[in-house]
């Protein structure tokens, strides 16, 4: 008797698919991530940090077959946004490779050992690269790293300073989600491909998170402190939506 009373247990909800699958764009096969979200109710198309990958964010439940049709129909789109980052790889001898937003051309010495160094040849700027031509990548990152380092921890230096913020820490990493990062104990990290990038925007970044020591928010105060610490906030935010992907695109190995 008492069984016929209990309550019917309902079936439980079939969690979000995650689907891995690959796409053919012109002459480039690039990886797909298929996303369902409950809450989306349309598709949505993205390029991936670098260039390197594509997410596709969609309703649950929607047919494979309405999804290769939307596929279909941005092939144009995604082959202009994707002609932006090159195939070619520029990590080699005669490549060109930019530091502090000038292009240097990548010189191999052909010696085994020797420190990588930003030198003028003739009046052009060159980056001599010794060791192993297959380590020509771990040798370029590990001195873009060390000059991101040292722009960085001197211009947090100074607009921690301006502020009278202290810097627990400052770390180097290579990020594809964010730029840059600030924890509530002052902890700062910062993506070292950011030295690729000019001036102006190298020191955006630092006052940008520096500003997050005393603002862990991006509202209006935020903002009104990264201003007066970057007066071409704006220039330098412009810049880095606009040519950020293409230094994450460059492939150090």
């Amino acid at each position: 008797m008492f069984a016929l009373l209990k309550k019917p247990v309902r079936a439980k909800s079939k969690p979000p698919e995650t689907v891995k699958r690959t796409l053919d764009i012109g002459s480039r096969t690039m990886p797909l991530t298929i996303r369902e979200n409950r809450r989306a109710t349309r598709i949505t198309l993205r390029i991936e940090p670098g260039g390197r990958a594509l997410a596709l964010t969609v309703p649950a439940g929607l047919r494979k077959r309405e999804i290769d049709d939307f596929l279909d129909r941005h092939q144009g789109w995604l082959l202009t946004k994707l002609a932006k980052f090159s195939s070619d790889n520029a990590l080699s001898d005669g490549g060109f490779i930019p530091l502090r937003g000038v292009a240097h051309r990548i010189e191999h010495t052909g010696n085994l050992r020797g420190l990588t160094e930003a030198v003028l040849v003739d009046g052009q700027p060159v980056l001599k690269v010794s060791g192993m031509t297959d380590h020509m990548g771990r040798r370029l990152s590990a001195f873009l790293k060390k000059e991101a380092r040292q722009d960085l921890e001197a211009l947090v230096a100074r607009h921690a300073a301006s502020i009278r913020k202290p810097v627990k820490s400052l770390s180097m990493k290579d990020t594809r989600s964010r730029w840059g990062s600030c924890s509530w104990d002052g902890n700062l990290s910062f993506s070292w491909r950011i030295v690729m990038a000019p001036p102006l925007v190298i020191d955006y970044l630092a006052a940008h998170e520096v500003a997050h020591l005393k603002e862990m928010n991006h509202g209006p105060q935020f903002w009104a402190l990264c201003g007066e610490l970057c007066p071409r906030m704006d220039e330098a935010r412009k810049w880095l939506k606009q040519n950020g992907s293409q230094l994450h695109a460059i492939d150090f190995g």
